[in-house]
């Protein structure tokens, strides 16, 4: 199952906001925690507590727990791959490598006697994850997730993202990457705090659409909230993201009819697998509402990007075809527009597979 998460920073906030902030995460949907030990300063046994106490009310809460960590930090801690007792003692569920090993570390490490994932960096396009697979971990405490990054323009390409996600798909391994809110007092790890997420096309994206965008990529199983903290605008747009499939935010047009509604809003849309340039269509709504006739109501004479339609009776057995349209066209008279997806959603139209699912979401 897909889930979202957030991160948190001890050494940057108070321990009585990240447990406020972790209940608000709670309920809006996240069940994972990312957080951060590489800038260890306190003394072991201080850190030991400290994090004790957040990991616990996190799992009081039913979150799971991942610490970021770097081969440095173990030796400040004097933790050895051999030795993770000190990760679960502070109730640790796993630990993210900032930094790997030789590859027979990390496959020894995932034997670890206490269930402990090992997450390794997917954000480098080497054969790290094959060398690790050769070494025969276990596979299922082997686990994948994607750097962030808090400088503009030094986010992952698309391209690039997409290639070094499928090392670790090909192994069915669980994956992860991060998006990044918008508010000015957020913030990260790092001194940059230009926005925290792992594909730069997201920087400047708002946060649900990120995530929504995550989700039509479809390789991706936990999308984590980089930094700290959302607005409680953006904890509320997160509570109506569907994660299973991918979901459109649409604007209606007034007066728009009870039939209509009902085939755009109460419906699972499905994308042909036969594709075209010109628009996305779903077509099993014209044969669940064969008898139904669709009369025309609003059919403007040009037809831009973004918007939705649905066939009038006019057309035939099209009739009650749903459709997105992927550039602007004209109009024949006979197909409805009911409505246009957010403008900030448009893009996702070029990324929707052949046979993909999605669903419209009223604005």
């Amino acid at each position: 199952m897909r889930r979202l998460g957030i991160s948190i920073y001890p050494e940057k906030d108070s321990e009585e906001n990240i447990c406020a902030y972790l209940k608000k995460a709670h309920d809006f949907g996240a069940k994972r925690i990312f957080s951060c030990l590489l800038s260890v300063t306190k003394d072991p046994t201080d850190i030991k507590k400290e994090f004790h106490r957040m990991n616990h009310y996190a799992h009081e809460l039913g979150f799971e727990v991942i610490l970021d960590v770097s081969p440095k930090v173990f030796d400040k801690l004097g933790i050895t791959y051999s030795d993770l007792s000190f990760f679960h003692e502070i109730e640790a569920d796993g630990i993210r490598l900032d930094q790997g090993f030789t590859g027979n570390e990390e496959a020894m490490m995932t034997y670890n006697p206490y269930g402990l994932s090992i997450e390794i960096n997917m954000s480098n396009d080497t054969h790290t994850v094959d060398t690790i697979m050769d070494y025969e971990p276990d596979r299922y405490h082997l686990i994948g997730c994607h750097n962030f990054y808090p400088h503009c323009y030094t986010g992952l390409s698309l391209e690039h993202f997409e290639k070094c996600t499928n090392n670790f798909k090909k192994y069915g391994l669980h994956t992860a990457a991060f998006v990044g809110c918008s508010s000015e007092d957020s913030f990260g790890p790092w001194l940059a705090k230009e926005g925290l997420c792992t594909l730069e096309m997201h920087r400047n994206l708002p946060l649900d659409v990120q995530v929504k965008h995550m989700v039509e990529l479809g390789d991706i199983d936990d999308i984590l909230i980089a930094n700290c903290y959302p607005t409680k605008d953006e904890m509320e747009r997160l509570k109506k993201v569907d994660l299973t499939k991918v979901n459109f935010e649409v604007e209606p047009v007034c007066e728009l009819p009870e039939l209509y509604h009902t085939v755009i809003f109460d419906e699972l849309q499905m994308n042909r697998g036969d594709v075209n340039e010109n628009m996305i269509r779903s077509t099993q709504p014209r044969v669940k509402y064969a008898k139904e006739h669709f009369a025309v109501f609003h059919a403007p004479d040009i037809i831009c990007r973004g918007d939705v339609m649905v066939e009038s009776s006019l057309h035939g057995h099209y009739a009650g075809e749903v459709q997105i349209a992927k550039q602007n066209m004209h109009n024949t008279g006979m197909t409805n527009v009911i409505g246009h997806i957010r403008e900030e959603e448009v893009f996702m139209l070029d990324a929707l597979h052949p046979w993909q699912k999605f669903c419209f979401v009223e604005k």
